[in-house]
């Protein structure tokens, strides 16, 4: 089973946390890159860490969570192997790995409903790339 990489800031702090409980006890292996509290922090000193680390384990997949998903999201993209998708529907989470190959799920904390949130990760965490066309498109996306 892959490992899961987490993190996100003090806005996604709690669905963080609720997360994390979950995909253990799903038996994945969850590796957290924090934050610890709901004190107020800077993003991209939690994103960072994750992405170099995924860049390291290409097979890694990745959960980041703050109040819109935005500033992780845009963080985490500014590494060349990565592929955040910011998804606040179940259908973009399938289509983020079906037709993008996204590596990791950024969730707007502040928009979702936990309920949802675990809903888009378990999709998000069963659904293959599909190739294909699809392939060509996202060797392109690198510069």
């Amino acid at each position: 089973m892959k490992e899961v990489f987490i993190g996100g800031d003090h806005a996604g702090f709690e669905l963080k946390a609720k997360v994390i409980t979950r995909l253990i006890s799903m038996g994945y292996k969850v590796r957290d890159f924090g934050t610890e509290s709901l004190n107020s922090v800077d993003y991209p000193d939690y994103i960072h860490p994750l992405a170099n680390a995924m860049e390291q384990d290409m097979n890694s997949i990745g959960i980041i969570i703050c109040g819109s998903g935005n500033g992780v999201a845009m963080t985490a993209n500014k590494h060349s192997h990565i592929r955040a998708a910011l998804c606040w529907q179940n259908e973009i989470a399938e289509l983020a790995r079906l037709h993008n190959d996204a590596n990791i799920i950024s969730i707007p904390a502040r928009f979702v409903s936990e309920e949802l949130a675990f809903r888009m990760i378990d999709t998000f965490l069963n659904t293959a790339f599909e190739g294909g066309r699809h392939k060509r498109r996202v060797k392109k996306i690198s510069c």
